[in-house]
């Protein structure tokens, strides 16, 4: 049963109306009461009985699905004419409505109501999303009563911010009483069962497929549409478990009457970690409806919880909340530089933290990196537009390249197009191609998360031409799109194999396959797989026990298909194979091979995956296809390094060869994957000619102020590459930095990786190597000409915060100096160098015979990229 459809609860009991002003954002209004409590104490039901008591009113949800599902029931009571529905994605605005029931972040707060109210405020303290909560908590306000639901682990916070807030506590209907450790196959009817990632969801799906009957899937991915139809399976009875992951924590009211955790861990963007007691406690709470106790516990695969969490979460016990996540609303639109420097503001209170960079902010970084792009952002309604162009949701969590671009082509029509407005032809090429339903699940829930960016950008006010019909076609797009997964989910988790063919595996008898068109593999004229490139898929609901007997069949159907689509992999073009940020080569939909380390960081090798069907004959074709598409990938991204190589080892650059120093330059930063510090290097550079700085230069080797290095291996293409072989070398995957991103938190990232990719660990920092060029540039020229007093605008230009700007100084080799009067500035002082220590003379490596490696030189034992040498002798 719903929260919002159980009887009434007694109504809050009259409090003496006040009037006056937050201490935290001097807002007047009406009384302020903080509603808290565990999950099923009807608070919202009461919040939504206390609106409909007003003449107008405003309520903020934490999910669109939340949203949609309230509106409908104040549309029920109230009628269509009097309700608003808000969202990033969907507008429903009649000209008289007076109840506005929105997401959070949609929140019209310049529209007046004399109630308002945000649910689940206790996510003020979430990482990515808590400063939108802060910022309602903070400003949102109706003129005669505002109302906050949510965790009491909120209240210490509540009462330090808002002081006149009064605080009314809800207790549970129900109990919530821990039940033990469970087999998945040996759990209760009416059982969710919780994990952390759509792999574990999916195999867990499985495992209750094949011995339970079938079970529902939801995930936080799954659009809406896709979701509600999910529940519904389960709502209805037509299977009695679901598969979850913490989606179901909140927004969703079912009938559970236990929840299992499969997992008790969780990544939360940034690292894996634990879960803690109140987001177990937000999960558990959905078993048990209004006066329906629950139960919670774990499945074999999770270890046993601890008596500590068992008894708070039953006696819903919890740490309080020690500070909430903030960002400036108070922004700059002078120039991009400006509301970059607004959004790294510092919070206004000790119990308020500034946010890490949002999905927008870290848009606008990269964007601010594209020099045409900024001269159109020239004043602050520009500016403005940039901004709210940044914020252009990315539904996938990726901020990937394609969004950015996505980002860049739509500011530059609304800033430069003739009618200030995205083209109609272009937005209907970037949607028509979304409107696809074929696809397996992950291709589809891709697809959605496009769409659902296009359904936000068509409710953009003046954008678009004809929003209308734009806001009708995506939602009409995405609900095919979510029909088709919602068919996808139950036919892999809940149809059963045919009859037929489960009597004649039980009778042990040979079953004939065949493969048709479209690569479907059929036994005995069943579909139970895929053929896609090389890679036999085995359709997920074949029953484990039936695996082998049908494999064996699609086997036998497969080998003349098999050997063709060899042939046609050895002849593909390079644009055919993709290879994903994981090292994974894809070719026709699925994957044929992984990267793994090689002799060298840029000589990786290839190891086929999926190849259980190729026949022995056929690997090494497969292996060399791939082999050779990495080497010229390497060549073409990575083309200045390997032309610096080559020049190394004798070739020739502009019309000659490079003389002994300059060779052995050119080798040293090709050894050391483009980059080094100039100063160990500084004898080889006082022995370079005229023509070997020339022909250098020409390789686009830049002999920097502090640093040697390739300036086009900063590009984000090459960037990404050079991780990537990192990683590969490494056994170890890290992020590589945001396209155009030129500064980072050097956190605990390996000096190696750093180097590896072209940032330079300065203090808590990492610079771009060309931009700690640029600055290292610009602060020697200021003082040269005078006592070099500002520096704050040089490097608060790169991302880095106030702060960090001493320290980093210091690591560049400056410290404060002595005013020279009273009052005036103190000026920066370059420290003295150490004297450099004499280094015997280098010779460049010799030509080679083909086929051969040159002997190392190599740069010095204290040199930071010297640790770039561990990848070549790393097992």
């Amino acid at each position: 049963m719903s929260d919002h459809s159980r009887p009434p609860p007694s109504p809050l009991p009259p409090l003496p109306h006040k009037r006056g002003a937050d201490s935290v954002g001097a807002l007047p209004g009406g009384r302020v009461v903080a509603v808290l409590g565990p999950t099923n104490t009807g608070k919202t039901y009461l919040a939504m009985e206390r609106m409909l008591a007003h003449a107008s009113g405003m309520m903020g949800f934490p999910l669109r699905l939340l949203a949609r599902e309230n509106y409908d029931k104040v549309v029920r009571a109230k009628g269509a004419a009097q309700v608003a529905l808000v969202t990033g994605e969907e507008k429903i605005i009649p000209p008289g409505a007076r109840y506005w029931i929105c997401t959070v972040e949609s929140m019209p707060l310049d529209h007046v109501v004399q109630f308002l109210a945000v649910d689940e405020i206790q996510l003020a303290a979430d990482p990515e999303r808590g400063h939108i909560f802060t910022d309602r908590l903070l400003h949102a306000r109706g003129t005669d009563e505002t109302m906050f639901l949510g965790s009491d682990t909120i209240r210490p916070l509540l009462q330090k911010l808002i002081p006149r807030a009064e605080f009314v506590s809800r207790p549970r209907f129900s109990s919530l009483t821990y039940s033990g450790h469970k087999k998945l196959t040996k759990l209760p009817p009416r059982a969710a069962v919780v994990a952390f990632s759509a792999a574990d969801v999916y195999g867990l799906a499985e495992l209750l497929r094949r011995t339970r009957g079938g079970t529902a899937v939801v995930l936080g991915a799954l659009s809406p549409r896709t979701r509600n139809a999910q529940v519904q399976l389960y709502q209805e009875g037509a299977v009695d478990y679901l598969v979850a992951t913490d989606a179901i924590g909140m927004g969703l009211n079912m009938d559970v009457d236990h929840v299992a955790f499969a997992r008790l861990s969780k990544f939360d963007g940034q690292q894996p970690r634990r879960l803690r007691a109140p987001e177990v406690a937000q999960i558990a709470g959905r078993a048990g409806r209004h006066l329906t106790d629950g139960t919670f516990g774990t499945t074999d695969e999770a270890p046993a919880l601890d008596p500590e969490l068992i008894d708070a979460v039953e006696n819903h016990k919890f740490e309080t909340l020690k500070t909430l996540m903030w960002r400036n609303v108070d922004l700059d639109f002078r120039s991009p530089q400006a509301l970059l420097r607004a959004l790294e503001a510092g919070a206004p209170s000790p119990v308020l933290i500034r946010a890490r960079e949002a999905d927008d902010h870290l848009a606008l970084q990269a964007l601010a990196q594209d020099a045409d792009l900024m001269r159109l952002a020239n004043n602050p309604l520009a500016v403005r537009l940039l901004w709210e162009v940044c914020q252009i949701p990315d539904f996938r969590k990726v901020l990937s390249d394609a969004h950015t671009r996505l980002l860049s082509q739509i500011f530059r029509h609304l800033r430069d197009g003739p009618a200030g407005t995205l083209p109609q032809d272009w937005v209907a090429a970037q949607v028509s191609r979304l409107d696809r339903g074929e696809g397996d699940i992950d291709t589809l829930v891709s697809r959605i998360a496009h769409i659902r960016t296009w359904t936000y950008i068509s409710h953009r006010p003046g954008w678009l031409e004809d929003a209308a019909h734009w806001q009708e076609r995506t939602r009409a797009i995405e609900d095919r799109l979510s029909d088709a997964l919602h068919e996808r989910l139950t036919q892999r988790f809940v149809d059963k194999r045919s009859a037929g063919l489960v009597k004649r595996l039980a009778d042990g008898r040979d079953l004939m396959g065949a493969v048709d068109r479209e690569g479907r593999v059929m036994v005995e004229g069943h579909p139970v797989g895929r053929l896609r490139g090389v890679t036999f898929e085995l359709d997920a609901d074949v029953p484990a026990a039936d695996a082998k007997a049908i494999t064996t069949a699609a086997r036998r159907a497969l080998a003349d298909v098999i050997a063709q689509r060899v042939r046609a992999f050895e002849g593909a073009p390079d644009s055919a194979i993709i290879l994903d940020a994981a090292g994974a080569f894809h070719w026709d939909g699925a994957v044929v091979g992984q990267l793994v380390p090689g002799p060298t960081p840029l000589a990786p090798l290839v190891r086929l995956l999926g190849d259980d069907f190729l026949q022995t004959g056929q690997r090494e074709p497969v292996r060399a296809r791939l082999t050779r598409w990495m080497e010229a990938h390497v060549a073409r991204v990575l083309a200045p390094l390997v032309a610096l190589a080559a020049a190394a080892r004798g070739g020739v650059v502009h019309g000659g060869e490079l003389s002994g120093a300059g060779r052995g330059i050119a080798f040293q930063v090709a050894e050391a994957l483009g980059g080094l510090p100039r100063a160990p290097l500084e004898p080889l550079i006082a022995g370079l000619t005229r023509e070997d700085r020339r022909r250098l230069a020409a390789l686009g080797l830049r002999l920097g102020f502090s640093q040697v290095f390739l300036a086009a291996l900063t590009r984000p293409a090459a960037v990404s590459l050079r991780g990537q072989l990192w990683s590969v070398a490494r056994g170890r995957v890290l992020d590589v930095p945001a396209p155009g991103r030129v500064s980072l938190p050097a956190g605990d990232l390996p000096a190696d990786f750093l180097a590896a990719i072209g940032y330079i660990p300065l203090g808590a920092r990492a610079i771009r190597v060309d931009m700690v060029d640029r600055l290292e540039k610009s602060l020697a020229g200021r003082a040269k000409a005078g006592p070099l007093t500002t520096v704050d605008d040089l490097v608060l230009s790169l991302g880095v915060p106030r702060a960090e700007v001493t320290p980093l100084m210091s690591a560049l080799g400056w410290r404060p100096g002595r005013p020279a009067g009273e009052g005036e500035a103190a000026p920066w002082v370059r420290r003295r160098p150490k004297a450099a220590r004499a280094m015997p003379p280098i010779s460049a490596p010799p030509p080679l015979a083909a086929g051969k490696r040159p002997l190392p030189v190599l740069p010095a034992s204290d040199n930071p990229f010297s640790i770039l040498r561990t990848l070549v002798e790393a097992p």
